[in-house]
């Protein structure tokens, strides 16, 4: 026999064995694919394993019950460990036995799983220390309690967890003759437990009633996170994924799942689905029974499940299935129907798109409130059942009627489209004329020049715009259009007005609930990040973005837009992290599309600017360079888009040290900002700001503090004297004061940008760090070791909340911390501190050479200080 034979024969082996023994003859006959032979080795090694005589050759199983189980050895039920106590089995699965133990210190009862098999298979061994790991890390109300870990006298691993007395979720219904709203709480319940679970990035992947117990209290305790997934850990292969899925119960799991496809929180909304569908209706929407894998495969990747209101109208008058069905009107079960088919539509992107948006329609049909998703179209509906039955479609051509009766339907809804399309048109080209008339105006030398005329052309736009009452449609777009011109002009009180007035208008036009109101709600938003009005910005874009899902297909380039916009607001209140998951999505959004778009690039910007506050500088660089590329090809080389790309690609250059690189592409930023806004602008000011920082690097501190003047004094003219570009500047401001020996100015300005920022980000962001380390170096120069200490630990703990352990700032400030420590004559810890902040710095991909070489010299000071 061949090596590839015997692994294939091994692999086979250890998958049927995590199977109970009914089941693995229906898995080899698929999973072999007719090979006799193959089948027939492995089924040998399944029954001389399942006979074996000694311990080693055993199957766990069949240990556990020889030396606990009372049906098989009465003399043994006492047995002790510990301080545990075993009464009697619980339950078993493919990888673990669970026992019912009393803890004989305390008395209290709790359920003690075991691994089955622990030394035949380390792949399981690695799964039941992951769940350790995920129960670990979940406290929630309604998920099982891990208690203690450890392992018996002869090695085998176990756990400690909270026994639950109850019943599965389903059989609990049916006893008790809950009705739709009691079913529908308790599901509610279950919910919150899974969002809790995915918010610490946990996927559990086995949702199912018996994994979900119901207390005679009618608490909910979500169990078994056997085969849960960390997020993060998702994209492994596909063998492994396989593996996994066979410990899955085909039933709830999701197609993606059963194809063996990346899964993710839409697969847990999907057997949440499936869940509530058995719940309502008293059945599976599937009946797998007596099915080899092949075909349940078949039947759960295929079929579309009946109605629940469909199941529920012919099965509640049989006997047999009386209290199962709960009684609900018409009218309930037609948003019942849509409740359950959206958690668990066969493509997940037609899915709710969280459990947290399942669970709000939940609330709105418990509160007879409309709901948010709504059912399939016939258009998508019919273009599946094409797609899926090409040839029988094909044949049924004969059937000219209802071809007819098809085309007819079409035709009407295509000239409806085409309508709206041409409406659409029309508005765009108005508006489009309305501003070329008003740039123009007669005047060849308007426009985005130096001289800034175009404030008053927008202003004279407006007044125009006004009198255009008898059309309505075009009026709201061109007050949008002149709203977001105003604040990109940093003229936010007037933009604010505008896209106020084009909301309200478009409300009354087309409904509160429509595509236009969505997109006013995300140019709001923006606004309101430049307003540093973080909170109400995330919250309409949210709104915008939900809306806009409601109403528009999934691959629509305003979902995407109001997609990376959340994600670059996320940017803006420092959630480096929760925002590249969403930007990653908007690109692929985008992507989809087919083609270079300045929305493609701007999320390109964004997503770069994630991994740039996250320390990972040769991502955000790669990111940067594509950006550029895209813009310079859409827009030219004299673009403020291409501007903002030099400025990021400069950031980069400036932290690897490349002073002299960064100099150079923040200055052609700012010759082009300054063309085509002027020099007194906010955007102007914030490149002047940036260009100091690079001075200040180089030691150019005259024409740094100068340019940081100018800069300051046109932000607070545009943004008062509180907003974060103001608290920027002022602590540029407070490095060239500090290293000019101005120490009373310097902590000054360092005070001012903290208090700044710990308001406009409710005190949590990377900048207050920032801010609390600057003011430590201001306490070294005096010599106040101490307090500076104090500083340098407030830093460290507010980048812990902020920032990854190994980004290049933390790795400083421990450097920092470190010679503050060495001057206080505290040499244990001061070396502590220096040696963390080397080995970050280390890790650099250009590690900043000044303060690797502190660290290094005060390493060398502290060895000898040493005794």
């Amino acid at each position: 026999m061949d090596s590839t034979r015997w692994t294939r024969i091994q692999a086979l082996f250890h998958d049927a064995a995590d199977l109970p023994a009914p089941e693995q003859r229906a898995f080899l006959a698929s999973a072999c694919a007719g090979d006799g032979q193959l089948m027939a080795d492995v089924l040998a090694l399944l029954e001389e394993d399942a006979r074996g005589g000694s311990l080693l050759d055993s199957d766990m199983a069949h240990v556990a019950h020889d030396m606990l189980d009372e049906a098989v050895v009465p003399a043994v039920t006492s047995k002790e460990f510990g301080p545990y106590r075993f009464k009697r089995v619980l339950g078993e699965g493919g990888m673990g036995v669970v026992y019912l133990a009393e803890r004989t210190d305390l008395g209290s009862l709790v359920a003690i799983k075991i691994l089955r098999d622990a030394w035949l298979s380390p792949a399981r061994r690695e799964r039941f220390s992951s769940e350790q790991r995920t129960l670990a890390q979940l406290n929630h109300p309604s998920i099982a309690r891990l208690y203690d870990a450890a392992t018996m006298p002869d090695g085998t691993p176990f756990f400690v967890m909270e026994y639950v007395e109850g019943l599965p979720l389903t059989e609990y219904c049916r006893r008790h003759k809950s009705s739709v709203e009691q079913r529908l709480e308790l599901f509610r319940a279950v919910c919150e437990a899974v969002v809790y679970a995915h918010q610490h990035t946990v996927i559990h992947r086995d949702l199912k009633p018996g994994n979900i117990l119901v207390r005679e209290d009618g608490a909910v305790r979500l169990v078994d996170f056997g085969i849960a997934k960390h997020l993060e850990s998702l994209g492994q292969s596909v063998d492994q994924t396989i593996t996994g899925l066979r410990l899955m119960t085909p039933a709830y799991a999701a197609p993606e799942q059963v194809r063996g496809e990346p899964v993710g929180i839409l697969s847990d909304v999907y057997s949440l689905g499936v869940i509530l569908y058995e719940l309502l209706c008293g059945r599976l929407p599937f009946d797998l029974s007596n099915r080899t894998p092949a075909q349940a495969e078949k039947i759960l990747i295929e079929q579309d499940p009946e109605k629940p209101s469909v199941v529920a109208a012919k099965d509640a008058a049989r006997a047999d299935r009386a209290g199962e069905i709960p009684a609900a009107s018409k009218t309930a079960w037609a948003d019942l129907d849509v409740l359950c088919l959206t958690a668990m539509h066969k493509d997940p992107q037609r899915r709710y798109r969280s459990v947290e948006a399942l669970i709000r329609d939940v609330d709105h049909f418990l509160q007879g409130q409309p709901l948010e998703a709504r059912p399939d179209t016939l258009g998508y509906r019919v273009g599946k059942f094409v797609r899926r039955n090409r040839r029988s479609v094909a044949a049924a051509a004969l059937v000219s009627a209802a071809i007819v009766g098809l085309v007819v339907v079409y035709t009407v809804r295509l000239t409806k489209a085409r309508n709206a399309a041409l409406a659409e048109a029309a508005r765009t080209q108005r508006v489009q004329k309305f501003m070329l008339d008003l740039f123009q105006g007669g005047d060849e030398d308007a426009g985005p020049a130096a001289d800034l005329r175009v404030v008053t052309l927008l202003d004279r736009g407006v007044k125009q715009a006004q009198s255009l009452a008898n059309e309505p449609e075009v009026q709201a777009d061109l007050y949008e259009t002149l709203g977001n011109t105003y604040d990109q002009l940093g003229k936010v009180e007037e933009a604010d007005s505008l896209l106020t007035a084009a909301l309200n208008q478009r409300k009354a036009l087309y409904g509160a609930d429509s595509a236009r109101v969505a997109e006013t709600l995300v140019d709001i938003s923006l606004l309101r990040a430049d307003q540093a009005q973080y909170d109400e910005a995330e919250h309409l874009v949210r709104e915008g973005l939900a809306m806009s899902r409601r109403h528009l297909p999934p691959n629509h380039p305003a979902v995407a837009r109001a997609q990376s916009t959340l994600g670059r607001i996320l940017v803006d209140r420092g959630e480096f992290k929760q925002a590249i998951p969403i930007l990653e999505e908007a690109l692929r959004l985008q992507n989809a599309q087919g083609k270079v778009s300045s929305d493609l690039s701007s999320t390109l910007t964004e997503l770069a600017n994630c991994h740039f506050y996250l320390g990972d500088y040769a991502e955000s660089d790669a990111l940067n360079r594509r950006a550029v590329e895209m813009d310079r090809q859409l827009l030219g080389d004299r673009h403020p888009n291409v501007a903002e790309d030099y400025i990021n690609l400069a950031a980069v250059q400036l932290e690897w040290g490349h002073y002299a690189e960064a100099e150079k592409y923040d200055r052609q930023a700012l010759d082009i900002i300054q063309a085509w806004f002027g020099r007194d602008h906010p955007e102007t000011s914030s490149i002047l700001t940036i260009l100091a920082r690079v001075l200040t690097a180089q030691g150019k501190l005259d024409e740094a503090a100068g340019l940081l003047r100018e800069s300051l004094a046109i932000q607070e003219r545009a943004y008062g004297g509180s907003h974060p570009r103001v608290a920027s500047t002022v602590s540029e401001l407070g490095k060239v004061a500090l290293e000019q020996g101005r120490l009373d100015e310097s902590e000054a300005d360092f005070k001012r940008a903290l208090a700044i920022w710990t308001k406009a980000y409710d005190g949590k962001h990377h900048y207050i760090a920032n801010a609390l380390a600057n003011l430590g170096g201001v306490y070294m120069e005096r010599k106040q070791y101490a307090r500076a200490e104090g500083y340098f630990r407030d830093a460290l703990g507010m980048y812990a909340q902020t920032l990854p352990a190994t980004h290049q700032q933390v790795g400083i400030t421990h450097v920092r911390l470190g010679r503050a420590l060495l001057r206080e004559r505290h040499f244990a810890e001061a070396e502590a501190e220096s040696r963390t902040g080397e080995e970050i710095l280390q890790k650099q991909a250009n590690p900043p050479a000044k303060w690797l070489g502190d660290a290094r010299q005060d390493l060398a000071d502290e060895h000898h200080a040493l005794p």
